[in-house]
């Protein structure tokens, strides 16, 4: 965005730094939309980080989103884009409006921070860039500090890669009653997009290579708003969201490439290649300006607070750890470097932080958004034990510190919800893995993709061999779908929302197992499961909706 020293003694130092990010306008000056050549909320609208007296608003103007030198169809100039907040989807009583610019600078996204709103109640929010008007979504504040919260809603997903099928999932999602959607992480893929579909039709090349600059990351983003889905589950609740690997490159660990690569010389370009995508994740993702990145670097880590119920601790696994010990990440049997205790995944700070908040914290429920398994996963039925190095496996001492917090919470539960791995699992967490007979502290749910891995299964070979040698793992599956939450102050219950298929249109949805955590019981119970569907990626015997779901 070029701004004139008129303008910049207009606006201010700390004002500008608010325009620049998109969240709000800094003084009457309006920079006016051009006639646009196609609709400029092609992206959709979202919301997200919710408190008791706001949230953050989303959108970002793209009339051509995969126009292929990744500015969307934009103009050079900024734009003054308005937007509304009112009690009512008809918009009759409006309660916020104002102003943000969208400038080429953060791709013309806004990030516009509405305040003084009141706790623990639903709205809707709507934007204007000329005459062009936004979808509307609707978004809520968290309730009050200390509320007596008797009941929540909510959903966690990850793993969405566009080249593996249709978001079918989030068709259902949108239909559920949620408070709130949490992504961990894998929201696009950076690998190259050529495709091909099961049946008879062919998934024409898009996008091909992988992305490693602002434009091919932009693109990545574009393609994955372009599906309907996705935007109506934007639009529908707040979202929290972190990153995991493919946000950037897979396995990547701080300033290292993933895959084991850590040659010295390769860092300065992996970390503008990082920096790039930290900042095509904030155009395209409902974020705060405190998570607006500078250069390479980007604040995840994050809390968040739901009466006296529970509270989201946002982790990054990503930014600060050690890389990953033994090679690539991948699955090793030996591996003494594991147990280093300088070997880190959080990083001092963020633990520290963590560990604080865990302690301090009076919810009734802990709630860790994690991006990589922290169970333990031995991928060996014999007596060698065969561990992978990414996840937290590959970090014993970060591993001890967070479930050591656990066991000093006493009453007050901490529950880990996990993407990654494109599986479901419940699985307890012991105060020492490596020992059957140190008490559980904590409960893990992993949830399964959006899309990645393609239609799945119920039942894998590798899923059998998980159970069999992990007896704190107590459930498995591997088709695609969500996991919904619901919680009180006496019980937790995850469903584990599944699909049938992705690599089609219309897949119904079921509720394929539920695992419960009772309050001040660590660890996972079954609450209940349905008989194993018949087939390799069949649906199970009680779906809760035959609804076909219109994808794409």
């Amino acid at each position: 965005m070029a701004i004139s020293r008129r303008q910049f003694g207009r606006f201010g130092g700390a004002a500008l730094v608010a325009v620049l990010a998109g969240t709000a306008a800094a003084s009457s000056t309006r920079f006016p939309a051009p006639r646009w050549l196609g609709d400029p909320f092609s992206l959709g609208v979202a919301s997200g980080d919710p408190t008791p007296e706001g949230f953050v608003l989303w959108t970002r103007l793209a009339p051509d989103p995969t126009a292929p030198d990744g500015l969307a169809g934009t103009p050079l100039a900024p734009v003054s884009v308005d937007y509304e907040v009112a009690n009512d989807e008809q918009f009759r009583a409006v309660v916020a409006r104002g102003t943000a610019v969208a400038s080429r600078d953060l791709g013309h996204s806004v990030h516009p921070e509405v305040s003084g709103l009141e706790p623990d109640r639903w709205y809707y929010y709507r934007f204007r860039a000329g005459s062009a008007i936004s979808p509307v979504g609707r978004t809520r504040t968290a309730p009050a500090l200390g509320q007596r919260l008797e009941r929540m809603r909510f959903a966690f997903a990850s793993c969405q890669s566009w080249t593996s099928g249709y978001f079918t999932a989030y068709d259902h999602m949108s239909r559920e009653d949620l408070d709130l959607v949490v992504h961990l992480g894998d929201y696009i893929y950076e690998m190259g997009w050529i495709r091909g579909r099961a049946g008879q039709e062919v998934w024409e090349p898009q996008f091909e290579g992988e992305a490693v600059d602002l434009r091919g990351y932009r693109l990545r983003y574009a393609q994955a708003k372009a599906e309907a889905p996705l935007r109506a589950a934007h639009a529908a609740f707040p979202w929290l969201v972190t990153m995991d690997d493919h946000e950037v490159d897979n396995n990547w660990a701080a300033d290292s490439p993933g895959l084991g690569v850590t040659v010295q010389q390769l860092r300065p370009l992996f970390l503008k290649r990082r920096a790039a995508a930290f900042q095509a994740m904030y155009e395209h993702q409902p974020l705060r300006l405190a998570q607006l990145p500078r250069g390479p670097s980007m604040l995840l880590h994050r809390r968040y607070r739901f009466g006296d119920l529970a509270d989201f601790t946002m982790l990054d696994t990503r930014q600060y750890r050690t890389a990953q010990a033994c090679g690539d990440g991948n699955v090793v049997t030996g591996c003494d470097e594991r147990a280093n205790p300088e070997r880190t995944m959080l990083g001092a700070g963020q633990r520290e932080w963590l560990l604080d908040g865990l302690a301090n914290s009076p919810a009734r429920w802990q709630v860790l958004g994690n991006q990589v398994g922290m169970s333990r996963t031995d991928m060996d039925t014999g007596p060698e034990v065969a561990l992978p190095t990414d996840p937290w496996d590959g970090y014993l001492a970060d591993r001890a510190a967070v479930l050591g917090a656990a066991t000093r919470l006493g009453g007050r539960n901490m529950v880990v919800i996990t993407g990654d791995r494109h599986e479901n699992h419940a699985a307890d967490l012991r105060r020492d893995h490596a020992d059957l007979g140190s008490p559980v502290v904590s409960a893990e749910f992993t949830g399964t993709s959006i899309t990645s891995g393609g239609d799945g299964a119920d039942m894998t070979p590798r899923g059998r061999t998980m159970l069999d040698a992990n007896p704190d793992i107590k459930f498995f599956n591997g088709q695609r779908g969500y996991v919904r939450v619901e919680l009180d102050h006496e019980l937790w219950r995850s469903d584990f929302r599944v699909l049938p298929y992705v690599r089609r249109r219309g897949a119904p949805i079921e509720t394929r197992a539920a695992y419960v955590v009772e309050d001040g019981v660590p660890g996972v119970r079954e609450a209940w499961r349905p008989e194993p569907p018949r087939g390799a990626g069949g649906a199970g015997e009680r779906p809760d909706s035959a609804e076909a779901a219109p994808t794409r």
